[in-house]
């Protein structure tokens, strides 16, 4: 769990990691690019804010249903038919944006996209653990991080930019030719599960509370995500779009940030302690954008809302991976991308609703509330680490 090494990021990442990194980064920029500019382009078409949301949920239902039976795919056909069909799913489809005009045809898209999207999620994240020595994992997934998050530091406002300068088609075609990069990994990736140690299902890891607790804390964290990305560019403010995508670089940067701080904290001193003040900063954040209609406070929220939203998805997926034993990556990969997607998709969907009914102060101050519950799991998870810590020193003493 902790490592004095100084050694750096080039003595961590070899070939096979490297280009593994690579498809992490194209499946970071189609996602990102679109992520906050499909639901913009629903509602020019006469979508409303349940619409909106709509669409951010069905792209996340699909990869969460997907991410569910991902480790059972990749453990009878192998990691590279599986991976290789994800990246097709999620690139062409995302060329058929172009001349959907409806609400069907979008989501139809959606849908196929969200398939592709589960298999690069958890089969990534899977390979990042087996490739990396245990001592420095939580600096692995560090890196994992700040290569997934680059594409959305730039990614989430420049599609944004990119849609109200040169128009929707150039992004869509963007995001698909990113997305197709991820074909170059394939050489690096294990034929067959055997080659990757194996895979066990999810069913086990539901039932260990070491496991649920941080995903838990994860998903509530998550909830507020899918709120902000949906939703910050179409908040009623009297500010510009440009306003709505400084505000995304700004969390999207912040989150990079706090991520790869949180990777080496944690495998110095124990990714456990940061699940509490992740959750403070991410809750903080979200209740910052009650005074939506000020520049200030959407700027102080979304420093405060990324700091600890990076530094919670490290967090967590650091602790569930120290947590199992190399044949349970993919499942433990799987459960770490439900918790993320499950909380996008139900953030972007309910915050739609609960905001066609109160308007988006009330809405972001409900959505701030049900981040801060995630307090419960993290202290309980502390407590039960330490506790486990303070009886295996008893038994070597």
């Amino acid at each position: 769990m902790t490592s004095e090494s100084g050694s750096s990021i080039p003595s961590l990442v070899n070939r096979r990691l490297a280009l593994v990194l690579l498809s992490v980064f194209g499946t970071g920029a189609s996602f990102y690019l679109l992520l906050s500019v499909v639901p913009v382009y629903a509602t020019s078409l006469g979508a409303g804010a349940i619409g909106a949301g709509t669409v951010t949920g069905v792209l996340m239902f699909s990869t969460v249903i997907t991410e569910m039976a991902t480790p059972w795919l990749l453990s009878r056909i192998g990691y590279r038919p599986v991976f290789a069909a994800g990246v097709l799913l999620l690139g062409l489809p995302t060329l058929g944006l172009p001349a959907a005009t409806s609400m069907v045809a979008i989501l139809a898209i959606c849908m196929a996209r969200g398939i592709g999207l589960a298999v690069m999620f958890v089969t990534s994240g899977a390979l990042v653990a087996m490739l990396v020595a245990a001592e420095r994992r939580g600096e692995g997934v560090a890196v994992m991080g700040l290569v997934s998050l680059a594409p959305s530091v730039m990614g989430l406002p420049l599609g944004l930019w990119l849609a109200s300068q040169v128009g929707y088609d150039f992004v869509f075609i963007a995001g698909a030719l990113a997305a197709l990069t991820g074909l170059v990994a394939l050489p690096a990736l294990p034929n067959r599960a055997s080659e990757a140690e194996g895979s066990i299902g999810l069913k086990t890891l539901w039932r260990t509370p070491a496991q649920i607790r941080p995903a838990t804390v994860f998903v509530a964290t998550t909830l507020a995500a899918g709120a902000v990305v949906t939703f910050i560019p179409l908040a009623p403010t009297s500010q510009s779009a440009s306003f709505a995508a400084l505000a995304l670089f700004i969390q999207a940067a912040t989150s990079a940030i706090a991520r790869w701080w949180a990777g080496r904290y944690g495998d110095r001193h124990g990714a456990e302690r940061l699940l509490v003040p992740g959750v403070l900063l991410s809750a903080s954040g979200v209740f910052s954008l009650v005074l939506i209609a000020s520049p200030i406070a959407v700027v102080v929220g979304m420093l405060m809302f990324g700091t600890g939203f990076g530094v919670v998805q490290n967090a967590t997926l650091a602790l569930m991976f120290e947590r199992a034993r190399a044949s349970s990556y993919g499942a433990v990969s799987a459960l770490w991308s439900v918790a993320y997607d499950a909380g996008l998709g139900l953030g972007g969907t309910g915050f739609g609703v609960v905001a066609s009914r109160t308007g988006y102060p009330l809405a972001f101050a409900v959505t701030a509330a049900l981040t801060l519950c995630a307090i419960g799991p993290a202290l309980v998870d502390r407590a039960r680490t330490k506790s486990s810590v303070g009886r295996r020193s008893r038994e070597v003493g």
